[in-house]
């Protein structure tokens, strides 16, 4: 059973969250979702979550700004920083208090990033874990497909969609006709998937507006938290993603692994951008074993934020 309802961002902003297992379960892991995408982008991970922990663990989902069921916000606020707060909110409003394991993917991992900057005091107290899939620290604009967001062509659609959202948006579908082969081979790797895997991933994408869409690209373009990474460090992490991402290329997930110093470093042969979807089983089992270790580090020992958010021996 899942229970849906509206948090209130700090500027009015609502964000659809939606929840599985009980509130007062031990553990709470929190999903953020990437760019373009929604909560239901989780769907078939949770699948195999959901068996396997019951009542006890509590998942919580949510939607960004501007994606799946989450309201439409001024485009200036489409940034990870702001990702960063709205997390905040979302962790205020639905987990305050007991100890958090934060799994992000792709821009939902950048937006950890962030969070772990703005908020350093929750890192080590409220959150125990971090699972950052498909992610990076710095530099998407420097290897892979991330290179053409430097071209001039984006620069061009990012105007025109300043300029005439409503225009733009009606003419979406035809640049998803043109778009969707390369969308393809980006996001899901050189296996083959199955046409479920394909209709989730491109329902999802076909649903993001084009404001949105491309209003985030900046904050992308611009991103770097590398100074933020020591703050994880002394919490267990896993960084996951696939061999064949083209999108944030495997080399970026390296680098961010080599920056903290209790990580997981898992690499899935073949797999895309979309490894959530493509590997759900695998990836799984990886957040899993993440929470364990995690449980197991604040097990018997009292969070630095005081014996409210301490795990039972």
């Amino acid at each position: 059973m899942s229970t849906h309802f509206i948090v209130s961002a700090d500027d009015g902003v609502p964000i659809a969250v939606r929840e599985f297992g009980s509130p007062a379960a031990e553990v709470t892991v929190v999903f953020l979702h990437g760019h373009c995408l929604r909560t239901e982008s989780w769907a078939l991970l949770r699948e195999h979550l959901a068996p396997r922990w019951g009542e006890g663990i509590h998942m919580v989902f949510y939607d960004h700004r501007g994606h799946g069921d989450s309201g439409d916000a001024d485009p200036a606020t489409y940034t990870i920083e702001q990702l960063g707060r709205d997390l905040d909110a979302v962790l205020r409003a639905v987990v305050p208090t007991g100890p958090v394991v934060l799994v992000g993917h792709s821009m939902g991992a950048m937006t950890i990033l962030a969070y772990a900057r703005l908020f350093p005091e929750a890192i080590g107290c409220r959150i125990i874990g971090v699972g950052l899939i498909a992610g990076a620290a710095s530099s998407v604009t420097r290897v892979g497909v991330g290179r053409l967001l430097n071209g001039p062509a984006v620069a061009s659609l990012q105007a025109a969609v300043r300029r005439a959202p409503r225009a733009m948006q009606a003419s979406k579908h035809w640049s998803r006709r043109i778009f969707e082969p390369i969308m393809r081979e980006a996001a899901l790797g050189t296996r083959k998937v199955s046409p479920r895997v394909l209709a989730v991933a491109t329902a999802m994408l076909n649903e993001t507006s084009l404001l949105t869409m491309s209003s985030f690209l900046d904050s992308l373009m611009r991103f770097d938290e590398n100074e933020s990474l020591h703050r994880l460090g002394r919490i267990p992490a896993l960084v996951l993603a696939g061999s064949a991402d083209i999108v944030i290329p495997f080399a970026h997930s390296v680098v961010l692994a080599s920056q903290l110093g209790d990580a997981e470093l898992v690499r899935l042969d073949g797999a895309g951008h979309s490894v959530i979807l493509e590997r759900a089983e695998e990836v799984a089992a990886a957040i899993a074993g993440l929470v364990d270790r995690a449980v197991a580090a604040m097990r018997g020992r009292e969070p630095e934020c005081g014996p409210e958010y301490a795990i039972a021996g």
